[in-house]
């Protein structure tokens, strides 16, 4: 009989998983090991948390150009040492100015299309960028960009991951203007382990590194990056033109949080979806789900019907404040989650929308977006959450001649209802699905982390603190443990659930639990890729160390020194 070598560590879970990554001065987690390494580096070189965030979104935007990218939005959640408390950053785009409602529903279109020119709005990111170093960087942005730049024009081999998202999105765009010639070498997409190099993407990110002329952020809203960016839309038949581009700007925003298991859960505002996951949260308080224990019909169920009614309310409310109000405080109320936890009932599955009155509902319009996420903490203290996204994997498709980016697809995500809160206006945010989100406890830092992932993420948001909060889950393992995912939602574009929805779960859940789940109800079934990608960072206040963790689902790393 075989001994148990002395180092093997029991855990009692029905899964995988790996050791955190733990370092005393610093530590980055994202989801491509190159953009990893060039946050420790930025950290390294006294770089703060904001700019080792940063250079590594710029080097994703080079090596992970199916998540991200220029073309698209950011949102941010920066601790900030010094004043000890949160700040966050909205820096979505807005709608083209010169294209209405009116002209949209002459089209005959049931919602806005996903490709092409009609979706774009205007891109955040860069914006956002600059707007985060002017307030909390250290080093200058040609430093920062100094790694995606070298990427850029070097190569860099395409991971595994990265490359199987890559052919699938190129099925759909190679025919969009511009695409085929940035991002189809040779008339495909680049399999695992090619190089691939993007020297129109060097040349933006110089021009923002700054140099002669417009150069920095202004080369991006008001010079020549800004005019070939609207001509591109342009000669596609869209409405982004240079006037909106030069009329962006970034919103920085109050945090807003719950309570839960004697931590603070912070998340941003509408427009985008982070409410819903405190609203689950605050639903799921008052359960005592470490005695269900994980993966238990119970644990899932509470999670599956919680996600319902937070996700009717997203649908019903959650909006760009500039032009409609959400009842953010009411919503997270203690009250208000005392009456929705009134609605479930512990032995039976919900089906109906909160009105009660069953539509048709289209559920994979907001399940699809692909994200980059990434977690930063620094020597000081200064920690950071960070998405950015160009929604659908590589947004529109449209790619500006010479740029190497393919503007986002984020308006896709407008409602066309008359009177919908979400519903299409110029000037106007679509409904957001990426969400940075923070943790602290008696007013200190503890986690910086998000979960990448279309309509998933207030799911994951979710899952990711039972893990750790009510399954005592290490950081690692509180990602790597299997996810369920509950799909069928009524959605901010206009459709509704009458169904129940359906709930896809990954290997590892006990049998038992999955025929429970279909006895009180629920629609089971399998999803192999959609649950998402988590990254996170966490600070011990007693040990003075930080702790890393980058899930197997993406080819990402966590690293520090």
């Amino acid at each position: 009989m075989l001994g148990r070598c002395p180092f093997d560590r029991p855990t009692g879970r029905p899964f995988a998983s790996r050791s955190e990554v733990i370092a005393p001065g610093a530590m980055a987690a994202t989801s491509q090991p190159l953009a990893t390494q060039a946050a420790v580096e930025t950290l390294r070189h006294g770089g703060s948390a904001v700019d080792a965030a940063i250079a590594a979104n710029a080097v994703l935007a080079v090596v992970e150009p199916t998540g991200c990218g220029p073309g698209g939005d950011l949102f941010a959640i920066v601790w900030d040492a010094a004043s000890g408390r949160l700040h966050g950053l909205n820096a979505s785009g807005r709608s083209p100015a010169g294209l209405t409602l009116a002209h949209l529903r002459s089209l005959r279109l049931e919602r806005i299309p996903s490709r092409g020119p009609l979706p774009i709005s205007v891109p955040g990111a860069v914006d956002g960028w600059f707007r985060l170093h002017g307030r909390f960087g250290r080093l200058p942005m040609a430093e920062l960009f100094a790694p995606a730049i070298h990427y850029a024009e070097a190569g860099f081999p395409v991971t595994e991951v990265i490359a199987h998202t890559w052919e699938k999105e190129s099925a759909a765009l190679a025919g969009q203007p511009g695409f085929a010639a940035t991002f189809l070498p040779g008339g495909r997409s680049p399999r695992k382990g090619e190089i691939f190099k993007n020297p129109g993407l060097a040349a933006t990110l110089r021009a923002l590194a700054g140099g002669a002329g417009a150069g920095g952020r202004d080369a991006f809203y008001e010079g020549e990056l800004a005019h070939a960016i609207a001509d591109a839309v342009a000669a596609a038949g869209g409405f982004l033109s240079a006037a909106d581009l030069a009329a962006h700007r970034s919103s920085w925003v109050e945090p807003v949080s719950v309570s839960y298991r004697g931590h603070e859960v912070w998340e941003l505002p509408p427009n985008g979806q982070g409410l819903a996951a405190l609203q689950m949260l605050a639903i799921l308080a008052e359960y005592d789900l470490r005695a269900a224990g994980f993966g238990s019909a119970d644990h899932l169920h509470l999670l599956i019907e919680a996600k319902k009614l937070a996700y009717e309310d997203r649908a019903r409310f959650y909006a760009d404040p500039d032009f409609a109000r959400t009842p953010v405080a009411a919503l997270l109320s203690p009250t208000y989650a005392a009456v929705r936890r009134k609605r479930i009932d512990l032995r039976r599955a919900a089906f109906a929308h909160a009105a009660d009155d069953p539509a048709d509902h289209e559920p994979e319009i907001l399940d699809a977006g692909d994200t980059v996420c990434l977690a930063t903490g620094d020597a000081a203290g200064n920690m950071v959450s960070l998405l950015q996204s160009n929604f659908r994997g590589m947004g529109s498709g449209i790619v500006p001649a010479g740029l190497g980016f393919s503007l986002q697809d984020r308006g896709e995500l407008f409602a066309l209802e008359p009177g919908h809160p979400n519903v299409y206006a110029p000037g106007k945010r679509p409904f957001h699905t990426i969400i940075p989100a923070f943790v602290t406890r008696d007013c200190r830092p503890r986690l910086a982390f998000g979960v990448m992932g279309g309509g998933f993420q207030p799911q994951g948001h979710v899952q990711i603190l039972l893990n750790w909060l009510d399954f005592a889950m290490n950081l690692q393992e509180a990602g790597d443990a299997p996810r369920a995912l509950h799909e069928g939602s009524s959605e901010p574009t206009g459709e509704r659930m009458d169904d129940g929805g359906r709930v896809s779960l990954e290997s590892g859940f006990p049998y038992e639990t999955i025929r429970e789940l279909i006895e009180r109800g629920h629609q089971v079934g399998w999803n192999v890729g959609d649950y998402g990608g988590y990254q996170a960072v966490a600070w011990d206040e007693e040990k003075r160390v930080y702790y890393g963790a980058s899930e197997a689902r993406k080819d990402g790393q966590a690293a520090g020194f």
